[in-house]
């Protein structure tokens, strides 16, 4: 008597029941912390692909978030990875999508793919150039990478949740980086990554990230204006030249 088939069957159903016991429980104890910076972050993202048109994606740092799932349901090809050895002591399990165990700054990967996504993950890696690198060579020639994260033109804070004005008090294990212009330029030099847009968005009213008073709604500015957070799309160049400007809004 053959019981794979049953036993497959049933095993499927438990596991969709414990799914929707967990869907439901979490609808009900929803509770409004306020919006977070992932609106902003998401719909320059999907205005990239909606442009670009890729076929596969490399998505970086993907954690426990749906979207993988989502980039898949719009017909892409997605991959996804993260540090979950180094990032995750406890263990971590994703159930909207797949997630492969990569450490992004020594990748194991050998695939290339026409567009990386990195939304607000770079901050919290040490090592951000050998990260930048590492997509650099996972991109095909004329790929783009998609990447959010805090930002300051004119200083790098190591991490802002140890600022003193931050509205941060938990003792994370890993840190939050806020780049600037130079840390942008060094990812530049060391490779052949063109700027091909940057987007300045206000959500504090003070100098960094979760620094200051919160705004009731986010603003787009410019380099000059305040700004605690930027949306960037760089190009791998199919003629493989090294960049020599970066564009200015």
């Amino acid at each position: 008597m053959n019981i794979v088939g049953p036993l497959k069957s049933f095993l499927n159903r438990l596991g969709m029941l414990y799914v929707r016991s967990l869907c439901a429980r979490e609808y009900r104890k929803q509770k409004y912390l306020g919006i977070n910076e992932r609106p902003i972050e998401f719909a320059f993202l999907f205005r990239q692909l909606a442009e670009f048109w890729p076929k596969t994606i490399l998505d970086v740092g993907t954690g426990m978030t749906a979207l993988p799932h989502l980039m898949r349901n719009c017909g892409f090809l997605v991959t996804a990875t993260d540090n979950i050895k180094d990032y995750w002591p406890a263990g971590m399990t994703n159930r909207h999508y797949h997630v492969v165990n990569d450490d992004i700054t020594r990748t194991a990967l050998t695939e290339t793919f026409d567009v990386i996504t990195c939304i607000s993950v770079l901050e919290h890696i040490h090592g951000h150039r050998e990260a930048m690198i590492s997509m650099y060579k996972l991109l095909k020639p004329g790929g783009r990478l998609i990447l959010t994260c805090p930002y300051n033109e004119n200083t790098y804070v190591s991490n802002v949740y140890k600022l003193p004005d931050s509205s941060v008090r938990d003792d994370f294990s890993f840190a939050t980086q806020a780049f600037s212009r130079k840390e942008l330029a060094s990812w530049l030099s060391d490779s052949a990554f063109e700027l091909l847009e940057q987007e300045y968005w206000q959500f504090f009213s003070g100098e960094f990230w979760t620094c200051g008073e919160k705004l009731s709604h986010p603003a787009r500015v410019t380099r000059k204006d305040r700004h605690q957070l930027c949306c960037l799309s760089f190009v791998k160049p199919a003629n493989k030249t090294r960049a020599t400007s970066s564009p200015t809004q």
